[in-house]
């Protein structure tokens, strides 16, 4: 194996990736910064908030994966030049999004109610839900927000979005730290004022996209036809083919850890915050492989729409290799960093919680050592599965991250989290085991489709 084939396209690839890279880091940026500003408060708001986004990401994965089918379908098109398909899959697209965000939105309000039933700590299920109904309305202008950059994405034209999206967190963290804190005469609202932030920030994020996209003129003449939409059965159906597998695959995803947030609360509001600060800095890694994911799904759509499929063996190769070399190194940062990092997210010199916190520091540290390692399966499977949408394979795969979660992550975390056990220790290592089994059967179909399309095209 020649290096220099998968290493050439290392430039390309991070030039497509770094707009939504930055993009999706500027968001989850902004989820760390509240976290912070709400566990300056306490370890209960913090814990409140954990609980209610985990209702919210549950919802958000749906809405998000219909969205994805989007960019392959779009990137497909663009390689064919085929302006009739680009059309019906935008317009389309934006309706679908549009009715799914106020789908979920009013499942949200009538779903809530659930938490009360799940053995939580009542004042953090208190604080939780006054903030559930705030951040549920925002899953609208997210999903259509998601419809445009889903769309331009498969143009290739990842930089718009991550403006709109850099502009929309930057105002969210001003609203955040003046309601939270109280602030130039607003009246302190903790958690509140975080989920107002939130709700503002996502409406000026799909309004700036939405002007950008008619001044450039890139959506300029598909909106008189969104205005007397035409229903193409053929294009809902294919989204909807592609869409419904993805949003279950990441739905599955979200789900397990959910429940892991879940599962941490049965130990306490203690175990719940580290766990909290422990997901949040994953998080911010996992968005550079999501990011290498996006680039996935364009790169290995284009090259399916030239049916140049030994390239779209070696591209794929290549995103995936990248993405090991990133997470390599986020490995071991954090891995050496293990026990500063959970100071970020707590104030040690705060007395009255003093003895808490410190609990959640040696929790947290602990657990980023589990963290360390997941980094590395995390993102293989999250590349890999970004180019088998790109290849429009989606219902194997949802099969096998079905499988993987659920059939042995959750079961694992489930008798591991246990206090007698490994507790909070035992919730990561099943976590860890799902995703270790999903990236290496990803892998052998991505290996699998390929090779077959390369046999059948080239014999």
């Amino acid at each position: 194996m020649n290096l220099s084939n998968y290493t050439k396209e290392f430039s390309y690839n991070l030039k497509l990736s770094t707009p939504v890279i930055l993009g999706l880091l500027g968001h989850t940026l902004v989820g760390m910064i509240d976290n912070i500003m709400v566990g300056k408060l306490d370890p209960i708001n913090l814990a409140a908030v954990s609980l209610g986004n985990s209702y919210i990401f549950v919802a958000m994965s749906l809405g998000i994966g219909f969205s994805a089918a989007i960019t392959p379908i779009v990137a497909e098109a663009h390689s064919e030049r085929n302006n009739e398909k680009l059309k019906t899959s935008f317009i389309n697209g934006f309706i679908l999004c549009l009715f799914l965000g106020i789908f979920l939105y009013g499942s949200i309000l009538l779903l809530k109610g659930t938490l009360i039933y799940l053995d939580q700590p009542q004042e953090v299920v208190r604080l939780a839900l006054p903030y559930i109904d705030i951040v549920a309305i925002s899953l609208i202008p997210l999903l259509l927000f998601q419809a445009l950059k889903q769309f331009v994405d498969g143009l290739s034209k990842t930089i718009y979005p991550m403006y709109a999206t850099v502009l929309a967190n930057i105002i969210n963290v001003i609203i955040n730290y003046i309601l939270i804190f109280g602030m130039l005469g607003f009246p302190k609202l903790g958690i509140i004022g975080a989920a107002i932030g939130t709700l503002i920030s996502r409406f000026i994020m799909f309004s700036f996209l939405f002007y950008m996209l008619m001044n450039k003129e890139i959506i300029y003449d598909y909106i008189s036809d969104l205005k007397s939409f035409v229903y193409n059965r053929f294009m809902i159906k294919k989204i909807l083919s592609l869409g419904f597998p993805t949003s279950l695959q990441m739905f599955f995803e979200v789900g397990l850890f959910t429940s892991a947030i879940w599962l941490s609360g049965l130990l306490g509001e203690i175990p719940q915050s580290a766990n909290q600060i422990v997901l949040n800095i994953s998080s911010m890694t996992f968005m550079v492989a999501s990011g290498l994911s996006v680039s996935a799904a364009i790169r290995a759509g284009n090259q399916k729409g030239l049916k140049n499929y030994k390239e779209l063996k070696r591209i794929s190769l290549s995103i995936l290799l990248l993405g090991i070399c990133f997470a390599s190194i986020f490995s071991l940062v954090i891995y050496l960093l293990r026990d500063y990092l959970p100071y970020i997210y707590i104030d040690i010199n705060n007395q009255e919680n003093y003895f808490e916190n410190i609990r959640i520091v040696s929790i947290a540290s602990k657990l980023f050592i589990i963290v360390a390692i997941f980094q590395l399966v995390d993102s293989a499977q999250v590349i890999v599965l970004g180019t088998l949408r790109g290849m429009q394979d989606v219902k194997i795969p949802t099969i096998i991250v079905f499988i993987a979660y659920w059939i042995i992550g959750f079961p694992i975390s489930f008798i591991l989290g246990d206090e007698s056990l490994m507790a909070e220790s035992g919730i990561w290592i099943g976590l860890l085991s799902g995703l270790t089994f999903s990236s290496l059967f990803l892998y052998l179909r991505f290996l699998y489709l390929t090779n077959k399309m390369i046999k059948r095209h080239y014999k």
